[in-house]
């Protein structure tokens, strides 16, 4: 078998049925298996995942084991001679995976390759190629300075080598995944991602970023931003350190100091959610239900156009590909001050996040 799709889900319904439905698209013509582990989620996603996709391979726990290690058990049971560890809030085009089996074919040396991902509202999430977090380089980020933290020798659209690539989307050679041991279950969450990289760097592998392939990362929905992010973050930076580092009290301290000042700052500054008046439904069909799913008017547009004054462009995959869907919100997000939603393929809901923050909109029809 060419390539197994670990997807690790908790909690995330919705947008693990969206991300199943682009990854199907995606693996049409590639000998691939999805395999889903759910870390005991209680809103009946399993229950959707074996009604809807009954050719998934579905592992239940029976607890929450964390990212590294439910991931870990997914890649035990994957046949792929490559994997991807893929987010459950994450939306691929339909030639992702061709594009980078193509791109890993002579490669002697890969390690893990990740490609350019976008929030639900287009913007480039920088995280997606990152260095070595080094003491100096996390501070200074702490303080807004992101220069050295981010891989900015490469930009959004190019390809090239890179340190660390984000959890979120990890391409790579099952046999480099278990020679440099897998996700460190020491991580529960957060900062796994980065051991992954620097583990695969000092067994001389190669990690890559893919920029010319773009994937929705919704961001918000897996990964809420409070205190206990704030401790659980550190905390792994902590873990990294000792593992890879000598002690550091400097480092130590910055621990404390980041844990504090992110809260402070996240209390500080709550997000609104953004009143939306007009909605177009970007489609050639109208589909029953969704114009009545409030007061909104809802204008059902053929060939995108004419959505200027519009507040949210929902853009229905019935009609439009993942990908087009996917170059669309990048595209459109650097023009209008518009948001979006997705209307997957042969659903009833409508759904998308419009920042990194908060949890994602889901509405029923």
């Amino acid at each position: 078998m060419t390539l197994s799709v670990i997807i690790l889900n908790y909690n995330v319904k919705y947008f693990l049925e969206l991300c199943l439905k682009s990854v199907q698209a995606a693996i049409k013509d590639i000998d691939a298996e999805i395999i889903v582990v759910d870390n005991n989620s209680k809103d009946e996603s399993c229950q959707m995942v074996t009604d809807l996709f009954p050719s998934v391979k579905l592992i239940e726990n029976k607890e929450n084991l964390g990212f590294s290690k439910g991931n870990n058990i997914g890649v035990k049971l994957a046949k792929g001679q490559y994997i991807c560890i893929l987010n459950p809030d994450t939306v691929v085009a339909e030639d992702t995976f061709s594009k980078l089996l193509e791109f890993c074919t002579d490669k002697d040396d890969l390690g893990a390759v990740g490609c350019k991902l976008i929030n639900g509202n287009g913007n480039f999430l920088p995280e997606s190629k990152r260095n070595v977090p080094l003491v100096k380089a996390a501070f200074k980020k702490m303080i807004g300075n992101s220069e050295s933290y981010y891989a900015n020798h490469l930009k959004e659209n190019e390809v090239g080598e890179v340190d660390v690539l984000v959890g979120a989307f990890m391409f790579m050679k099952k046999h480099a995944y278990e020679k440099v041991g897998g996700f460190d279950e020491d991580y529960f969450m957060y900062g796994e991602d980065i051991d992954l990289s620097y583990s695969l760097l000092k067994a001389n592998y190669k990690n890559y970023y893919f920029g010319k392939s773009t994937v929705i990362h919704f961001k918000g929905e897996s990964t809420l931003r409070d205190k206990q992010y704030a401790k659980r973050f550190y905390g792994a930076m902590q873990i990294f350190y000792k593992k890879h580092f000598k002690q550091n009290v400097l480092f130590d301290a910055l621990v404390w100091f980041g844990i504090k000042f992110a809260y402070v700052l996240r209390k500080a500054s709550k997000h609104k959610l953004k009143s939306v008046n007009r909605f177009i439904l970007v489609s050639n069909n109208k589909v029953g239900g969704l114009e009545t799913l409030s007061n909104k008017k809802i204008h059902l547009d053929k060939n995108i156009k004419g959505y200027e004054e519009a507040d949210e462009l929902i853009l229905d995959a019935n009609f439009l590909t993942y990908k087009k869907i996917i170059s669309f919100i990048e595209e459109e997000s650097k023009k209008n001050k518009v948001t979006f939603k997705i209307l997957p393929n042969n659903a009833k809901f409508i759904i998308g996040s419009d920042d990194a923050v908060s949890r994602g909109e889901v509405f029923q029809f």
